[in-house]
């Protein structure tokens, strides 16, 4: 067992921190406050490689191992998590999906323009009446000739109004149940495609989140990702992926909640001593340190399993269920640390705490990741091969 980084991927760590001291830590209290952020940030991002960080060279990706994704995302979420989540989508859920289930074409066509930072991917699951219950979906796609009539709308879709591509999933036979529902790259551009974001967010109100709605809406045939009926496989082989860079950015608000609170302890005196002087201060930041260090390690674990191959959904809802709960505490008690001052924008303990609910509900609540693990206990759950498998690293 290796615990230590590679000089390439400490080298990552160091530039993508630089960058969110440099890019997003002097303007993120206005962007929160705005409700979005500065679309130039995109080029930045995509000009340091980050847009295809653990993409293949060939595809147009930095090729670097799926560990130095959660270093990205674990760094980003340091400065606020809709950067996090914005990579979450367009890595995780997106690409990473392509490299895993795409064929030739459409790799060539829409991973390597992802990858390069020149379009951006997002994914759409949810609907008004389906989350958890992915089978409650509506959304249909009908074959007709050359193309599939979608018609539909999803909700709580991250970079609805800024995306390129979308992996859309739609029932193509509801009487399959799960069985019946596929997989599709959808592009905004196409007639009958419409989105509308979300206002009045609780956190992570910097990023982007909003509807989507298909109307009659026209998607070559050539647009199906894999085949007919597998789109259910092909969503939870996703949610693998973006579940992992969820846990990773849990770390980073750990992280930036330790940072933050470390700061304040050395500032602030009460009754004539520094308040980390006093003990039930301590237990906070111990309880955060834990939390950092446990959480830490599910993720890379489970980083450590993509790069050789081998199946994760195990693995990383673990580290999914637990990086955000303990995220969600930390938030709490760097709140509590900084006393009246952490119901202010002045420090940025009460956006952390916003943030963090967010995490513990999207891509499987905190309730659904422990029914999983039970199930994983008992035997009554048991990871079955998928149709395709995620490249390991180093890529071939």
């Amino acid at each position: 067992m290796d615990f230590g980084f590679t000089e390439e991927q400490n080298m990552l760590r160091k530039t993508v921190r630089q960058f969110v001291d440099a890019e997003i830590m002097p303007h993120i209290q206005k962007w929160d406050a705005e409700g979005g952020f500065d679309q130039a940030i995109w080029k930045k991002l995509a000009d340091l490689g980050f847009m295809g960080v653990c993409v293949p060279e060939q595809y147009g990706g930095s090729g670097m191992d799926y560990n130095s994704l959660a270093i990205l995302c674990e760094e980003l979420e340091r400065g606020d998590t809709a950067f996090r989540t914005a990579v979450s989508v367009h890595i995780g859920l997106n690409s990473m999906t392509l490299m895993q289930w795409g064929n030739e074409e459409q790799k060539k066509k829409y991973l390597i323009p992802q990858a390069k930072g020149k379009k951006i991917g997002a994914f759409g699951l949810t609907e008004p009446g389906a989350g958890s219950d992915v089978a409650a979906m509506m959304t249909n796609a009908v074959r007709d000739g050359d193309d599939y009539v979608l018609n539909g709308q999803k909700t709580w879709i991250s970079l609805c109004d800024v995306a390129d591509h979308f992996l859309v999933f739609a029932y193509t036979d509801k009487t399959k149940k799960h069985h019946g529902i596929s997989a599709f790259i959808v592009e905004r551009t196409t007639p009958g495609f419409s989105s509308k974001a979300i206002k009045g967010k609780y956190g992570i109100r910097a990023g982007n989140t909003g509807e989507l709605f298909f109307e009659d809406m026209r998607v070559p045939a050539a647009n199906l990702l894999g085949q007919e009926g597998e789109g259910f496989k092909i969503a939870m082989a996703a949610l693998d992926n973006g579940r992992f860079t969820v846990a990773a950015g849990a770390v980073g608000l750990i992280m930036g909640c330790l940072e933050e609170s470390v700061k304040y302890c050395h500032a602030r005196e009460t009754f004539g001593k520094s308040i980390g002087k006093h003990q039930l201060v301590q237990q906070m930041l111990a309880n955060m340190e834990a939390g950092y260090q446990m959480s830490r390690l599910l993720v890379y674990r489970a980083g450590e399993m993509k790069n050789k191959g081998l199946r994760n959904t195990r693995e990383t809802s673990l580290a999914k269920w637990q990086a955000c709960d303990f995220a969600n505490k930390a938030a709490d008690d760097a709140f509590q640390i900084h006393g009246a001052y952490g119901y202010s924008d002045e420090y940025p303990v009460a956006r952390f705490l916003r943030n963090s609910k967010a995490p513990v509900i999207y891509e499987g609540t905190r309730e659904i990741h422990t029914i999983m693990q039970a199930e994983y206990v008992l035997g009554y759950r048991e990871d079955k091969k998928v149709g395709s498998v995620l490249p390991g690293w180093p890529f071939g």
